[in-house]
C-alpha cells in the first residue's frame, strides 16, 4: 500500500516562541504527529530568519511523490 506523504512544518519551541522543523510525514496524521523524517527547519522569529533544509532530500522526496504543503512551498522557493 501506497502511503499518502506530505513535506510540512511541526511547531517546536515554547509558548509565543514558536521554531518549526521541516518533517516528511503521512498526510492522515496530526500536525505535530511522528514523521518519516526531519530535512530540516525554520525560525522566523530571528532577524533575519533562519533557514536550513537538506535540498537533496527535499528533491528525492518530491521525486518519489509526496507533496508540500503552501508554507514550505514558500520558504524554501521551491
Amino acid at each position: 500500500m501506497k502511503m499518502a506523504t506530505v513535506v510540512r512544518l511541526t511547531r517546536m519551541g515554547r509558548n509565543k516562541t514558536p521554531f518549526y522543523r521541516i518533517v516528511v510525514t503521512d498526510s492522515r496524521k496530526k500536525r505535530d504527529g511522528g514523521s518519516i523524517e526531519t530535512i530540516g527547519y525554520y525560525n522566523p522569529l530571528t532577524e533575519p530568519q533562519v533557514i536550513k533544509f537538506d535540498a537533496e532530500r527535499l528533491a528525492y522526496w518530491k521525486s518519489v511523490g509526496a507533496k508540500m504543503s503552501d508554507r514550505v512551498a514558500k520558504i524554501t522557493g521551491k
